[in-house]
């Protein structure tokens, strides 16, 4: 009894610790600067003693107003959407068409083209930016939202690759084979037997993708107009050209902005997430 309450109260300690940054921040994001960042009282942010004073009453959405409104924080949502999108779309077709192939491939090529695939994934993403910009700007391309996304699903392939990969060596070469001999061909057998079955792993990877090209800043810092940005680096821009001007707080709401929908999809997905991640879908 002893060992399960105190497994507990660790478990429950560690969701308080993991959860405060957010919740804090969320809190935050509906005062001003002057109590979020207070160097005279920490509890000036909970109270909102200058939130009161300057506006008359406890919380404010000027935060929210002047990141979506004055500095058109939309249109970075927007790009985002469409970046993210064509990412794990196209990251997953290629994904899931390679890993089994792969998987079912009986050369021992494949063996080198996962370790290929792993080294580049393994370098630094501003080493593979770097060497994209001078044929981008020779070529007129650069600063489109879908330069951007080809450089991020060339990027993110080879993670795709591994993971769906991995997960069809967990599914057995008879459910295909079987189908096959049912009268399906190879794409029938893939499209109608394997798939379905493996979903969860489909799901996995897919998050994982987004996450890259929702949270990546090195490659759409690096390759978009300011435009063409997308949240994460429109939220560094409000804090380098706006806290001269005491807008924090349009960064602050911002970020807030930017974080509420990942707890949503997760938790919209969190079964099928589970299930892939227990399924195999990470192994190897």
């Amino acid at each position: 009894m002893p060992l399960v309450t105190l497994s507990v109260g660790f478990v429950v300690l560690w969701v308080i610790a993991a959860a405060f940054p957010f919740l804090w921040t969320a809190w935050g994001s509906f005062k001003v600067e002057a109590d979020f960042f207070s160097r005279q009282d920490w509890m000036n942010a909970i109270t909102g003693v200058q939130t009161i004073r300057q506006t008359g009453d406890a919380f404010t959405g000027d935060g929210y107003q002047g990141a979506w409104v004055e500095q058109d924080f939309w249109r970075a949502v927007i790009n985002t959407g469409i970046v993210t999108f064509f990412v794990v779309v196209i990251s997953l077709t290629f994904g899931t068409l390679g890993g089994y192939a792969l998987a079912r491939s009986g050369y021992r090529y494949t063996f080198w083209i996962l370790i290929a695939a792993l080294i580049f994934r393994a370098m630094p993403h501003v080493t593979l930016v770097s060497g994209y910009l001078l044929p981008f700007f020779q070529l007129g391309i650069w600063g489109y939202l879908a330069t951007t996304i080809i450089v991020l699903v060339a990027i993110n392939q080879p993670f795709t690759l591994w993971m769906l990969h991995s997960f069809f060596l967990s599914i057995p070469k008879d459910l295909d084979e079987s189908a096959m001999v049912d009268g399906c061909t190879r794409f029938q057998a893939f499209r109608l037997a394997v798939i379905p079955v493996m979903w969860p792993g489909v799901i996995t990877t897919g998050l994982f993708s987004f996450l890259l090209a929702y949270n990546d800043f090195t490659v759409t810092s690096m390759l978009l107009t300011a435009e063409n940005q997308t949240m994460v680096p429109a939220i560094n821009s409000f804090l380098g050209s706006t806290q001269a001007e005491g807008k924090v707080m349009y960064a602050v709401a911002a970020v807030v902005s930017a974080i509420a929908p990942l707890f949503v999809l997760v938790m919209f997905f969190q079964r099928q997430i589970v299930s892939g991640l227990t399924a195999g879908a990470v192994k190897g």
